[in-house]
């Protein structure tokens, strides 16, 4: 086993990117033990295999791959801020009240393609914003609530073989920096939602600004979440759930006006085979998240933000949920 590791190693030093493929594989290596250990707190079975067949399959490419890194990074960055401000002094009539509220997005995306045979993309969206609202009697501020708050890291492994479709493995973390439903107890990163999937993928059309893809496979979905035992001492509880089934998702980006103009959707649609509580309702029910987001370059520095997501789950809601940001505001491109 040993003298199998070191022919590896020989192999790689005798490379010109050798130097930088072993820092990449050590940091694999690193990020798969730690990815490990999350995953067998959970105590599933089945997801304990799917991370470590991922990961040494993952680990193997990098290792025996010649040309690591022969392409550079497709990158995107872009951060927005919004602020609106109103104020009013203490002696005016009409019942208006101050307010001062700001949001914050970034959205991010980083492609390559590893080797010949192997294509990674990230993506990541970030977004949190508050309101700060004025007592209009008292004249007093009130303590801030938040407005918007989202965080969301997708890696999508993909092998391209020149066949018809290509196998991929992805993962996905959801949260959000805080849980502000009960404002006494602050629970931040709550609740945290992983997906692992591996399936076939298929590129219908892509262009230097415009990609249509969809994916379809087999998935596993683990929920962890503060449960609030003690408001007063704030105490919390943690609770893990998971499941699995089939899963189908769907990205569709296009640029337009020299990327002046971008819109983004992704459709994820989850129909759960097994979950760890049967006796809850519903959990057979297709889950649905649709997002889109839409903006559009006014100047180099003032940019038009939409974002519009619908999500369907029956185990919290038997109705359809809906969130919509729209927002004018300073924007950099970071590249």
């Amino acid at each position: 086993m040993k003298s199998s590791r070191y022919r590896q190693v020989r192999r790689i030093l005798r490379n010109s990117s050798s130097f930088a493929r072993i820092i990449f594989v050590v940091i694999l290596n690193f990020i798969s033990v730690s990815i490990k250990r999350q995953v067998s707190r959970f105590k599933v079975q089945g997801s304990r295999r799917l991370a470590s067949c991922i990961l040494c399959l993952a680990t193997c490419i990098l290792l025996f791959s010649s040309n690591l890194l022969a392409e550079k990074w497709e990158k995107s960055l872009d951060f927005s801020l919004n602020l609106t401000q109103n104020s009013y002094s203490d002696n005016w009539v009409g019942g208006e009240a101050g307010s001062f509220n700001w949001m914050s997005n970034l959205n991010s995306s980083a492609t390559k393609q590893l080797s010949k045979e192997l294509n990674l993309k990230n993506t990541l969206k970030l977004a949190f914003g508050q309101t700060h609202q004025q007592d209009k009697d008292s004249k007093k501020w009130r303590k801030p609530t938040k407005s918007t708050d989202l965080i969301d890291f997708e890696s999508v492994l993909r092998f391209t073989l020149n066949a018809w479709v290509d196998p991929y493995f992805a993962a996905r973390l959801e949260t959000q920096f805080l849980d502000a439903e009960v404002t006494e107890v602050k629970r931040y990163f709550n609740p945290i939602k992983i997906s692992e999937s591996t399936g076939i993928a298929k590129v219908f059309y892509k262009k230097e600004k415009s990609e249509f893809l969809t994916r379809f496979g087999l998935g596993l979905r683990q929920y962890i979440q503060k449960e609030i035992t003690d408001t007063l001492e704030a105490k919390t509880m943690v609770k893990k759930t998971f499941d699995g089934g089939i899963e189908s998702v769907t990205d569709f980006k296009i640029g337009l006006a020299d990327g002046k103009i971008n819109y983004t959707t992704k459709l994820t649609l989850f129909k759960a085979i097994f979950y760890s509580k049967k006796e809850e309702l519903y959990w057979k029910c297709v889950d649905v998240n649709w997002e889109n987001i839409f903006s559009s370059g006014i100047t180099t520095y003032l940019k038009v933000f939409l974002y519009v997501q619908f999500l369907y789950d029956k185990q919290i809601d038997k109705k359809g949920r809906f969130k919509q940001t729209l927002a004018l505001g300073l924007t950099y491109r970071f590249f």
